[in-house]
């Protein structure tokens, strides 16, 4: 449904992105994350026409943005960066102007979204007078106005309070089962985007350092959180299975293993094993390999 193919950017000579591409298959929701000027915002501004690449280039269902960018986006909605509205205007009133920029104003679809994002006893209201999730509401609605077939999202979920990021989680996910809505995003929310998301991109200095599904992080070991002693004993007892030791409290076992011999093992050895919990690897902790790596610069 999205492909990005080898975009590069540069802003004053300073690369922003560096042959960056990935693909988003229909009814997907994809994350991409980096740290703070890696790229991820530069990515979306290019998807949606509104920056320029030095060269690449972006397909929607097979239309290319820079060619035909206005065919192209008739199946995009979008939030992108901060999301502006006329503050002495209602958010009905609002919705109605920025509707009519892309497409006629449909009233009962227009109702049908207010309902859906939850927003319909407040929608005659000024928007200044909205709190900054019921912005975020709104401007979902004006994302999901006229129905897209894509939606694209810059740190949807920032500065909303956990009931907030819930909802706004629950929503989309909800788009995608019931509506094949395909979904890319940025957060620097992990714990949400692996709880969302079916594949991932990671940016680190303008190049994709990382892509694949969040399913694929499963290493060929696992991991357990051990509190034991004496500590001395574990390497010998470990290796008779394969096993490794990471730290004092994080030990490496094959997959193939049953952990309940090698505890087994450990307790007859001599160990006074106090907790034994599977750790497994999360997204968080790529993440964080991927930024300790020697190569790593942010503001490369």
């Amino acid at each position: 449904m999205l492909e990005i193919k080898e975009l590069r950017k540069s802003f004053h000579g300073i690369p922003a992105l560096k042959d960056v591409s990935f693909r988003v298959e229909r009814g997907q929701i994809y994350g991409l994350l980096g740290h703070n000027g890696a790229g991820k915002s530069t990515t979306l501004g290019i998807i949606l026409g509104m920056v320029a690449p030095n060269s690449g280039d972006v397909l929607i269902d097979g239309v290319s943005v820079q060619r035909d960018r206005s065919r192209a986006l008739r199946k995009v909605g979008a939030i992108f960066e901060a999301p502006s509205f006329y503050e002495y205007l209602s958010g009905w009133q609002n919705l109605k102007i920025l509707m009519s920029y892309s497409a006629p104003f449909d009233e009962k679809l227009a109702r049908e979204v207010v309902d859906r994002v939850g927003l319909t006893k407040r929608i005659d209201s000024q928007v200044r007078t909205y709190s900054h999730g019921m912005r975020q509401r709104l401007a979902l609605a004006q994302a999901l106005l006229p129905e897209p077939e894509v939606l694209l999202l810059d740190e949807p979920t920032d500065g909303l309070d956990p009931e907030g990021i819930k909802w706004f989680r629950d929503f989309i996910l909800d788009l995608r089962q019931n509506r094949g809505m395909t979904v890319l995003f940025n957060s620097h929310l992990l714990a949400e985007v692996e709880l969302m998301c079916d594949r991932i991109a990671i940016l680190q200095g303008g190049v994709r350092v990382f892509e694949g599904p969040l399913k694929g992080l499963e290493e060929d070991h696992l991991r357990y959180e051990i509190d034991a002693t004496p500590t001395t004993l574990i390497p010998a007892l470990l290796s008779a299975h394969g096993g490794t030791v990471e730290s004092e409290t994080v030990i490496h076992l094959p997959r193939e293993i049953d952990p309940a011999k090698v505890l087994h093992d450990l307790i007859t050895g001599g160990v006074q094993v106090r907790a034994f919990t599977p750790r497994h690897r999360s997204l968080e902790d790529l993440y964080m390999e991927i930024k300790n790596q020697p190569s790593y610069d942010p503001s490369a």
